[in-house]
């Protein structure tokens, strides 16, 4: 038997698994490197050893198992904290090293005899490896050898071996790094912990972390109904992210500044009022979107429609263009709202649905070509005569409404 080490990181978020996040948030990555690590603590703790020790950075939580003892890592590069971790932990027994990133380790891949070899080492299908073991502490068989790269692994056995060191290999695992090995491990190893988390979290996303994967082109993002069905008018990121076209344009004549873009998106709307002269500031509760409409040399605000804004009562114009009457699942609600905003007399132009009749207030759903599914987003879509029935609880009097093949607008204007 020998000395079993985890070397890991305490789970906080924006500290472990970043490469995660391209899919999840960092609270959502740190969750599921939690989980894997109390996979991997639970197969040790299974597993014959003389000692069990958890070399951390951080401080010990409560997924910490009970029989574990903890020494903090030092060292500054991953190999000089490698080196010192088997000089910290050496009583006179083998030592065999594991991380935090293979979860799917069992207890019998652990429990090997020592007889014949000096070392120990178990390559990932990345160039990595997930385990090494040392019969003594040898800083030379670490220090120097590359780390986190595609060919680690090989410049790790070649040192053992140039060392003189009797090398035993264990079978080559997967490690955890990237959202596309959390799918494998989630298939492949259905009942571990972090697959079960994994499972929960695809159906689970926030729609805005979909709509900011959408924006930034890491992943395609359709909007359904909570029946699955695609809402065409909702998914056109395309649209959204190029240049104003000919329809807004025309959208855009009516309008009186200066001019206030509820849901602006990436920008498009606000960069083509300034490129005409007419102020405007766009509003949105994505980072990303605002981030893209500052980047184009418009202006715009990272806030809700429903918090203080800029110039209340003294916009001339305020936009609802996309479809974005839907924001919040209450048409009439938003519509009080954008009368507060514009000033006595100002416009309101809303985009929308060519069917004249739809009043559809039911949730949708995000669904990322990751496979991932967001919560159902609280939205409305509707038509020209539901929304002239809405404005009636309003101080918006409809006063224009045109539409082009694809597309339908309604213009109100705000009486006292």
């Amino acid at each position: 038997m020998s000395a079993l080490i985890v070397i890991a990181k305490a789970p906080v978020a924006g500290r472990v698994k970043t490469r995660l996040q391209s899919e999840f948030t960092p609270r959502e990555a740190a969750a599921l490197a939690r989980a894997s690590l109390v996979d991997t603590l639970c197969a040790v703790q299974f597993a014959p050893a003389t000692r069990r020790v958890v070399v951390l950075e951080g401080e010990p939580g409560p997924w910490l198992p009970l029989g574990f003892e903890v020494v903090e890592q030092r060292g500054d590069g991953l190999d000089e904290r490698l080196a010192a971790a088997f000089e910290d932990v050496y009583d006179g027994t083998p030592m065999l090293l594991v991380g935090m990133d293979t979860p799917q380790l069992r207890p019998e891949l652990l429990g090997f005899e020592w007889h014949g070899y000096d070392a120990v080492l178990g390559l990932t299908e990345d160039g990595g490896y997930w385990c090494l073991g040392l019969r003594t502490p040898d800083p030379r068989a670490l220090i120097g050898v590359p780390m986190s790269t595609d060919h680690t692994g090989r410049d790790q056995l070649r040192r053992l071996l140039a060392l003189g060191l009797r090398v035993r290999i264990l079978p080559t695992l997967r490690d955890m790094d990237t959202p596309k090995d959390a799918a494998y491990i989630a298939d492949e190893f259905p009942s571990l912990r972090v697959s079960r988390l994994y499972r929960r979290l695809q159906h689970s996303a926030h729609p805005g972390l979909l709509f900011e994967q959408a924006l930034g082109g890491t992943a395609r993002v359709v909007a359904t109904g909570i029946d699955g069905r695609t809402v065409p008018s909702l998914s056109e990121v395309e649209r959204w992210t190029a240049p104003a076209d000919e329809v807004d344009r025309l959208a855009l004549s009516r309008c009186e500044g200066p001019v206030l873009d509820i849901g602006c998106g990436p920008g498009r709307i606000v960069t083509a009022l300034a490129e005409r002269g007419i102020p405007a500031l766009g509003v949105d509760v994505s980072p990303r979107a605002v981030s893209l409409t500052t980047s184009r040399g418009a202006a715009a605000l990272h806030r809700p429609v429903q918090d203080p804004l800029p110039g209340e009562g003294r916009w001339g114009s305020v936009l609802l263009m996309d479809g974005n009457i839907g924001i919040g699942g209450d048409p009439a609600d938003l519509l009080r709202r954008c009368a507060e905003l514009v000033r006595p007399d100002g416009l309101v132009l809303v985009e929308v649905d060519p069917d004249d009749e739809l009043d559809d207030s039911t949730p949708i759903v995000l669904r990322s070509s990751t496979g991932r599914h967001s919560t159902p987003l609280p939205w409305a879509r509707v038509g020209t005569r539901a929304l002239i029935r809405h404005a009636r609880t309003t101080h918006l009097h409809p006063t224009e409404d045109w539409r082009t093949p694809h597309r339908a607008f309604l213009t109100l204007r705000r009486t006292a």
